[in-house]
């Protein structure tokens, strides 16, 4: 059985569709799969060994230039690698309309989620099979039903696998035993206030642990160096390390081989719930429950606040000029690694 895996965006949402095609591939001895995803992710379906090919799209950027990628051909050599293979199904995992869109270009029976389970109802118009799954579950296991419902094996919410092949990623030298630090994310409301991060490094510093700090952008690259300097400046021994800009392949190794992760509501905090790491996830405006970082090794912060979550960008209550939320004060540092402290005393509960 030949099966096309829409699944464009985003970092997370490609993640949590992972588990669901180890299922098929532990359920189905002779299911293949391709996948559509946005350029930018195309690194980590390779990493499944069930999935062979894989076509980029750059609906993204196309859509703030449409006439441009069309002039340039860009949208017509995709469709026409997009219908090179014929397909037994062609499963939107995503739900969108841009997704379902996808769908019905390529050649295939199409199956996504109804009208009462995708994300926008007017999707489910172009699928000709349409499966119930219900929307009050996280996003892992509701997959993990579609999966099942649209190839027909029997659907176990135990055993979670991400099926990672970490041989496929790009090795980093890395110190033995480190903390990582995933300190950077979209939205102003989701990060923890700067000074947080400087007192954790310290703390961790202060009980002999390395902390490993990434970045993926001057702002975050500008973070990063504060934090070293603040452990400076406290004389402190042990100081954090900066790694280099690395490819998404290089920054998942090195996540896979920290002893634990802190981090905020960020991509890269799925990559941490798919390498079973230890990881301590700090959420202001966002609910974890249907989309967070997913794993029986992962614990959950929210903040304590009767306006939590609200989902906002933009904080309502933020005095002026204040560059966090002030809901962030329930999670200072000393209550992350304490935290941060039980999970590494934890033994991980799935492979």
């Amino acid at each position: 059985m030949k099966v096309l895996i829409i699944k464009m965006s985003s970092l997370g949402d490609v993640i949590h569709t992972l588990p669901a095609v180890t299922d098929a591939a532990k359920a189905l001895k002779n299911v293949h799969f391709d996948w559509v995803v946005e350029s930018a992710f195309q690194e980590i379906p390779k990493w499944h060994p069930a999935v062979g090919r894989v076509i980029g799209i750059d609906m993204r950027r196309w859509r703030k230039n449409i006439m441009q990628a069309l002039q340039q051909g860009e949208i017509k050599s995709f469709i026409k690698q997009l219908r090179t293979s014929q397909y037994d199904l062609v499963l939107d995992a995503q739900g969108l309309i841009k997704s379902s869109s996808v769908a019905f270009l390529a050649k295939g029976h199409r199956v996504g989620l109804d009208k009462h389970s995708a994300r926008e109802s007017i999707a489910s118009l172009f699928y000709q099979t349409k499966i119930a799954a219900s929307k009050n579950q996280h996003a892992v296991e509701k997959l993990r039903q579609l999966f099942a419902r649209a190839l027909g094996y029997s659907y176990q919410a135990s055993a979670l696998s991400y099926g990672i092949d970490e041989s496929c990623l790009k090795a980093v030298t890395v110190p033995d035993e480190y903390v990582m630090f995933l300190h950077g994310t979209t939205w102003s409301t989701k990060h923890w206030p700067e000074q947080y991060w400087y007192d954790l490094a310290a703390l961790l510093s202060e009980q002999g642990k390395q902390v490993m700090l990434t970045w993926g952008n001057e702002l975050e690259k500008q973070r990063a160096e504060k934090i070293r300097a603040f452990c400076e400046q406290r004389a402190l021994t042990l100081l954090p390390i900066i790694l280099p800009k690395l490819s998404l392949g290089e920054i998942t190794y090195v996540i896979a081989k920290a002893q634990a992760v802190v981090a905020v509501d960020t991509g890269l905090g799925h990559i941490a719930a798919m390498m079973n790491v230890p990881t301590v996830s700090l959420y202001g405006p966002t609910f974890p429950g249907f989309t967070g970082a997913y794993g029986n090794h992962q614990r959950h912060l929210s903040v304590s606040k009767d306006c939590h979550p609200c989902f906002e960008k933009q904080c309502p209550i933020a005095k002026e000029n204040m560059l966090y939320p002030p809901c962030f004060e329930s999670l200072p540092p000393a209550k992350v690694s304490e935290i941060l402290k039980q999970i590494m005393q934890q033994e991980p509960q799935y492979g």
